[in-house]
């Protein structure tokens, strides 16, 4: 069983290499969708598909539920982009004790809600499922947009902070009730 929970519109599920391959490639692509990710975009699908397996992998490995998994549109099947439930990484790139929440999305899929209503399925996951008492979401400065998710999915600002990714970052946090 690949689905991971699911939501009015959407299922996030785990990923399907062969199948998806072709529709992360054309995500991560695009430099609009990449500009606040950073990060390496791959050089073909066949590529894209070996890191989506890599990333099976490793979630496989670490078998704690967390996770980078797929957001699919149940009306139509199409990949909306990506969601992820982790332990941030230090400046180092190692884990902390510390999980994040986070959304990549197709551009085509920008403004309909969907960033939204995977993180909000994301952090009750979190809460209910793998019993985290808080979820941070880290957002670059000058990504307005995901900031406005980070507030519409009840997220409470920090402050900005040097602690993860090596780089200053907006830092939301969430804590169970």
């Amino acid at each position: 069983m690949t689905t991971i929970y699911q939501t009015q519109r959407l299922i996030i599920r785990r990923w399907i290499p062969e199948a998806d391959a072709v529709q992360v490639f054309e995500m991560y692509s695009d430099p609009e969708v990449m500009r606040f990710i950073g990060g390496m975009i791959e050089e073909s699908v066949e590529a894209q598909q070996a890191k989506l397996q890599q990333v099976i992998d490793r979630y496989t490995q670490l078998n704690n539920g967390t996770g980078a998994w797929a957001i699919v549109e149940k009306e139509t099947g199409q990949i909306v982009g990506t969601v992820l439930l982790k332990q941030l990484p230090d400046n180092e790139s190692k884990p902390t004790q510390d999980y994040e929440v986070g959304w990549h999305l197709r551009k085509a899929y920008w403004a309909k809600g969907y960033a939204t209503e995977a993180g909000k399925a994301a952090i009750e996951y979190g809460f209910n499922v793998l019993k985290l008492p808080i979820i941070y979401a880290v957002v670059r400065p000058e990504n307005h947009a995901s900031i406005r998710v980070t507030q519409r999915i009840g997220m409470m600002p920090m402050g900005r902070t040097h602690k993860y990714y090596g780089v200053e970052l907006e830092l939301f946090k969430i804590e169970a009730i």
